[in-house]
């Protein structure tokens, strides 16, 4: 297996709303925030759902990389009910090999609102369900050994049992790629995601606001120091900046698709990433890989969801 993606298994609910609807439920623009079901089901009983689909951060790059046929797999922990299913049925109908027996959990399977307004921004808040109770004795080892790299997801990081099967996956693989996935995400755990970039990770993704919130700048050349001092692979979305990739002392950059149609921004980091980790399983140069993974978010965030 080319690519074994780790992360929270999360079904996608898409809706519209207007600016007034997140300025009424005090949501914060662009960011995730983790709800409890009640809140869900509060928050969706008076919107029209546009679309259902299998998601999560790592979910949606690992379906962005079968779509271009490399043999992948995804672990996530759903539980054995109706969303449970639809998630899994969702995944295998992209040729994803769902890698987790789901099973009678005391929490309902996960779910994610995504609410996107006018300005095709979205902004999610993620009621976890069971995923969020994945744990150490969810990761088969043998599966992790035998992908080429791993791909974990910020989101999944949390103290207790999600920290030890994040851990488990980390110490059996062969390479480690992980997304950053949201600056709350890092301002909550920036401390040991500074240490898990500085000494566990090989290929990280991250926007520019998660990266400069890593390192407390606010000054872009603070970034491409910080990078080339880690001789590590690390991959910045910069919006219409386009993106840039650091590897090792050298600096590789692609500019942004321009007079694009923006509908949806919902998976453009997970399918940037998609494209970039197609470009580097497949041995194309650096460069290559940043404009596959700017076709392929150029080309997501032109539709609603974040399926190509």
């Amino acid at each position: 297996m080319k690519i074994l993606g780790i992360g929270n298994a999360i079904v996608d609910v898409l809706c519209r709303v207007d600016d007034k609807f997140l300025i009424k439920n005090s949501l914060t623009k662009s960011t995730m925030k983790l709800i409890d079901e009640k809140e869900f089901k509060n928050l969706l009983k008076n919107l029209t759902i546009e679309e259902t689909i299998s998601g999560g951060s790592v979910a949606n790059s690992i379906v962005g990389l079968s779509q271009l046929k490399n043999e992948v797999g995804f672990i996530g922990k759903i539980k054995n009910d109706e969303l449970g299913q639809k998630y899994e049925d969702g995944l295998k109908k992209e040729n994803v090999n769902f890698l987790y027996t789901k099973k009678d959990e005391p929490i309902s399977t996960g779910s994610c609102l995504v609410l996107i307004t006018p300005d095709s921004e979205r902004t999610m808040c993620t009621f976890l369900g069971t995923a969020g109770k994945i744990n150490d004795q969810d990761i088969d080892a043998n599966v992790v050994k035998n992908a080429e790299i791993t791909f974990l997801e910020g989101y999944l990081w949390d103290e207790g049992e999600p920290k030890k099967a994040f851990e488990k996956a980390i110490n059996n693989s062969n390479k480690v790629a992980m997304s950053l996935s949201d600056l709350f995400c890092v301002e909550r755990h920036k401390d040991q995601f500074l240490d898990l970039v500085k000494n566990k990770l090989d290929i990280i993704f991250a926007n520019e606001q998660e990266v400069l919130s890593l390192i407390n700048s606010k000054s872009f050349e603070d970034v491409i120091s910080f990078s080339k001092n880690l001789k590590k692979n690390i991959i910045i979305t910069r919006g219409e900046n386009g993106a840039i990739a650091i590897n090792g002392n050298e600096v590789f950059e692609c500019s942004a698709q321009k007079n694009l149609k923006i509908i949806d921004l919902t998976g453009a980091g997970d399918l940037f990433a998609a494209g970039y980790l197609h470009g580097h399983i497949n041995k194309l140069s650096i460069k290559k890989c940043l404009e596959k993974g700017t076709e392929l978010s150029s080309t997501i965030i032109q539709k609603i969801g974040a399926r190509i």
